[in-house]
């Protein structure tokens, strides 16, 4: 596998049990924080390497820090292959449930109620033939990016976004638009969204939070799939450089891709005032969430309405979906395997580096206990 090392920057990380630890810079991403618990070397470092192939497949807004996961465990285990398709969340989970890959990465826990037939968690734990588990390993945020010429300051709400992602706002000089940035000079530019056309965790994240905070202007059921306005494009790339290329361009994708897209981000009003993204004020928000799995089971619900002063309420937590009993013991053992390395001390260092944040320890040593319980 070709395993990029593309840099992916400010992301957050759970924290307490349910709180935010001090995490790194946005500027220079570089402290590990709190650190994650357990020992500091991976497990791939201490000799627990397998040879064979392991497959995945799943969530793109973990892509870059899965790939330095899988780097980092392919050069202490030059014998194992390790591939990992960013399909998306929704895609991920079917092939899951298909049996077709070993694990899958998602930004949302496996649903527990039934949506088109098929509870996930059900059909996940049928397919694995034990229950599965929802495991944190990646937390960011999902910046709502603009290119807008002349624009390099917005601000928006709840409201104003559902109404732009619905269509019926449709130009950037819109009085809505111009109500919340006062002293900004906006063009009459029409407005050009572009929303995720696969099935994706981030569409589920970004309209909870349209639904949860602004349910009059957000009609519409909250999933993977995108049920409002706009063109569509293939995974977080896809819409980040549509985006891009597009005077008067808007889409919801991961903070990473803006960031490498050199995207300008609004600001959320939540009716505290105006909030940038940051590490930070998203880890306001993930301070709010709730353990809704029990035991292994670390699934998480996050209160997208919040008020809290100085709160950006749009997140995203990306789960890697298990088994935890694999039918074939062996794979079992190249997962348990692989994702020590995944949540070790070591490993969510580098990925503070690359600006996403480490777990801190007590939330790592619950995702460590959950990986360590895998059979």
């Amino acid at each position: 596998m070709s395993v990029s090392r593309s840099t992916v920057l400010g992301a957050v990380a759970l924290s307490g049990a349910l709180l935010l630890s001090a995490c790194a810079s946005e500027n220079n991403g570089s402290s590990a924080g709190a650190g994650a618990g357990g020992s500091t070397e991976s497990s791939a470092a201490s000799g627990d390497c397998f040879s064979g192939n392991l497959k995945a497949e799943g969530s793109s807004a973990q892509k870059n820090a899965i790939d330095e996961a899988i780097s980092t465990y392919q050069e202490n285990c030059a014998d194992a292959t390790i591939d990992y398709n960013p399909s998306g969340s929704g895609a991920g989970i079917k092939q899951f449930i298909a049996k077709q890959v070993d694990f899958a990465g998602s930004d949302s826990a496996l649903k527990t109620e039934e949506k088109d037939g098929t509870i996930e968690s059900e059909a996940a734990a049928q397919a694995c033939g034990s229950p599965a588990l929802n495991l944190p390993m990646v937390t960011g945020p999902i910046a709502i990016a603009y290119n807008v010429q002349g624009v390099d300051k917005l601000v928006l709400d709840a409201e104003v976004a559902a109404k732009i992602f619905d269509g019926q706002i449709t130009t950037w000089n819109d009085p809505a638009i111009a109500a919340l940035n006062s002293g900004v000079t906006l063009p009459s530019t029409p407005i050009k969204v572009y929303f995720r056309s696969d099935e994706s965790g981030t569409t589920e994240n970004f309209t909870k939070y349209l639904k949860a905070a602004a349910p009059d202007a957000w009609s519409y059921e909250t999933g993977k799939k995108w049920t409002g306005k706009g063109e569509g494009k293939e995974k977080s790339a896809g819409v980040a450089t549509a985006t891009k290329g597009q005077d008067g361009g808007i889409t919801y994708v991961e903070l990473s891709y803006a960031q490498q897209n050199d995207l300008k981000m609004a600001q959320i009003d939540t009716g505290a005032g105006p909030v940038e993204l940051t590490a930070e004020s998203a880890g306001k928000t993930v301070a709010t969430a709730k353990q809704t799995g029990t035991g292994n089971d670390l699934a998480l619900k996050i209160d997208y309405a919040t008020k809290e002063a100085g709160a950006y309420p749009i997140v995203l937590v990306t789960y890697e979906i298990v088994c935890s009993k694999y039918a074939d013991a062996e794979t079992g053992k190249k997962v348990k395997a692989f994702l020590k390395t995944f949540a070790s001390n070591d490993l969510q260092g580098k990925l503070a580096e690359q600006g996403y944040a480490p777990l801190p320890s007590d939330v790592a040593t619950k995702v460590q206990a959950a990986v360590d319980s895998i059979s």
